[in-house]
């Protein structure tokens, strides 16, 4: 059987069973929408992921793009697979119907997006920063902007970047250089970036770069950037003429490396014009719209890689015979599938746990999205604290333990799993670039600890306390093991109160002591909130068999996840709990030349 990259019966679970599809159809933004309608549009982007983006994943793997004469061109094969990738409809998919879009829910976009990541993870990016772009020139570009360059990016006639990383900067976007100089109605921007994926290439005759820069005489820091528009091609009458936009060179990555990433300069010559977007000086608050919904696809991408390759291990180990079981010594007897050696199914009953509660997370949040843009009242400002909460969550467990998964499915094909006849190693580099992309799991560290579970006083976590209360309640009527509905509620009081040390740690001792375990209270926190999805769907799947619904083993595969991710990993937490706790400081103090 060809991978199926998703589960199709997991996810129609998770939809509908755990997240609840149907209440958000019933929202007014969704209301031309039905739940054969998402069904449609789902089956529509899977078939054309199997069919025709999976068996090009290892040429494209094998033969990224070249720069040749200033121009990054990509591989043959990919400017045949463009035009249907482009028209699955997935750019303007979620973005109004005024605007040219189809209104459906982010939740239903995000559930089909993950085919197209699980089989040729790097492709997407050229629709999701396409995505991203329109919607930054929707929400903050003027009339102008969004008459000339909206309807080409929303129809993928043109596709988007976001150029944000600069080669001295790194993550420390208060430390850009780029400049900005007014011209009349636009600017001169002048200036270098790095990492640009989708920065430069041959399948459009143009591409739109959302550019970070400081207008002359800005504020430093962060309080100073401005958000422009850069056109590769600026229109001009009925034409495009160049802009000034050159390639400095191409990354050589170790994963996505069907698509190209690009250093560009800017304004060698004098003449690159830019666009300003929004107002000056608030160039990183806008850009942030682009980077959140960024980060929640990078989790799909996560989820996304870690799926494909256990769906392959599984199929694998199914279908590889090798050794017998321990207490049968004729060594004459069959030899049988590896699925019955207790080690191999611990690491794909672990795959799947780290899969399937990652899909969940990312469903949840994808709901949230739906529910803070279009909701009403509180469950509006509700859904969108909860949502800030999660997002660093939802792009670093599905990277970090997405990579444990990775490493798993390679260690189950053995021997055949590091030669690159067989997919898994690809995938496993692949899968590194999503801790990465979008800020590193450090920074959304950083970002959980310092800031988000700290707004408004805590609300964010009191409101995720709620709903995990709520899920426990659920779990008991179900009939789910009160051991499990113990461990993650208490969990969550233990998480809680650590957070509320921490606090006082910082508000006594200032920001370093409060956050030097940072790295450690994401982990921790990512674990219990996959914890408390792993507990939804246990409730989801006793509820499914008490109505009798088939088949069985499916719903008990999900008790038996649940059951490996609550009672293998609270424990770990409590661990990390401690660390945290003690304040472990040995990174902090070792002297410099000790390392």
């Amino acid at each position: 059987m060809p991978n199926p990259l998703i589960d199709d019966r997991t996810l129609d679970f998770v939809l509908h069973d755990v997240v609840g599809l149907d209440s958000l159809l019933a929202l007014p933004r969704f209301a031309e929408h039905d739940r054969a309608v998402c069904d449609a549009t789902i089956d529509s982007v899977r078939r054309y992921s199997r069919e025709v983006l999976f068996p090009a994943y290892r040429l494209l793997d094998a033969e990224p793009p070249v720069l040749r004469e200033g121009r990054a061109l990509v591989h043959p094969r990919l400017q045949e697979i463009w035009p249907g990738l482009r028209d699955l409809g997935l750019i303007s998919a979620g973005r109004s119907t005024e605007i040219g879009g189809q209104q459906l829910p982010f939740l239903v976009t995000l559930a089909a997006i993950l085919h197209v990541q699980a089989a040729n993870c790097p492709l997407y990016s050229f629709l999701g920063l396409t995505t991203g772009a329109a919607h930054l020139i929707e929400a903050f570009g003027s009339p102008a902007l969004k008459e000339r360059y909206l309807a080409p990016l929303l129809e993928g006639t043109w596709t988007g970047t976001m150029a944000l990383t600069e080669p001295q900067a790194g993550s420390s976007l208060a430390d850009i250089e780029t400049r900005a100089t007014p011209s009349g109605d636009h600017y001169l921007v002048s200036g270098s970036k790095i990492f640009i994926s989708g920065g430069d290439h041959d399948l459009t005759e143009n591409i739109v770069h959302m550019v970070l820069a400081r207008i002359e005489g800005a504020p430093a820091g962060v309080k100073g950037i401005s958000l422009f528009l850069v056109p590769k091609m600026r229109p001009d009458g009925g034409r495009l003429a160049p802009n000034d936009v050159k390639v400095a060179g191409l990354i050589h990555k170790i994963g996505w490396r069907g698509l190209p990433a690009a250093a560009l300069n800017f304004g060698e010559e004098g003449d690159c014009h830019g666009w300003l977007v929004g107002e000056p000086h608030r160039g990183l608050a806008a850009m942030f719209q682009m980077m959140n919904e960024a980060r929640l696809v990078i989790g799909g991408s996560g989820v996304a890689t870690a799926s494909v390759a256990y769906q392959e291990s599984l199929a694998y180990a199914r279908s590889r015979p090798q050794g017998r079981p321990l207490a049968n010594r004729d060594a004459s007897s069959p030899q049988v599938p590896i699925t019955e050696h207790a080690d191999v199914r611990r690491m794909l009953l672990r795959q799947k746990a780290i899969v399937e509660g990652g899909l969940a997370l990312l469903l949840q949040c994808a709901r949230l999205s739906d529910l803070a843009g279009h909701g009403e009242g509180e469950a509006k400002a509700r859904s969108q604290l909860l949502l800030d909460l999660l997002t660093p969550v939802a792009k670093s467990f599905p990277a970090e333990k997405g990579f444990e998964a990775n490493v798993l499915a390679m260690q189950v094909h053995g021997g055949y799993g590091y030669s690159s006849e067989h997919l898994p190693e690809a995938w496993l580099r692949d899968q590194k670039l999503n801790s990465i992309h979008e800020g590193t799991t450090g920074i959304q560290g950083l970002d959980l600890l310092g800031r988000k579970v700290m707004v408004e006083k805590g609300a964010a976590l009191r409101i995720l306390g709620e709903e995990v209360a709520a899920t426990c309640a659920r779990a008991a009527k179900a009939g789910v093991d009160p051991a499990w509905i113990a461990a993650v509620g208490e969990t969550g009081k233990k998480v809680g109160a650590l957070t509320g040390e921490l606090a006082r740690r910082g508000q006594e001792r200032g920001g370093e002591a409060m956050l030097l375990h940072s790295a450690d209270y994401l982990d921790l926190f990512s674990s219990w909130v996959v914890a408390w999805q792993w507990l939804e769907m246990a409730a989801a799947a006793r509820e499914a068999l008490a109505d009798g619904r088939t088949p069985g083993a499916f719903y008990e595969g999900k008790l038996a996840a649940a059951q490996h991710w609550i009672r293998t990993e609270m424990p770990k937490v409590d661990a990390l709990i401690t660390v945290c706790h003690e304040g472990e400081e040995s990174y902090r103090t070792v002297p410099d030349e000790g390392f």
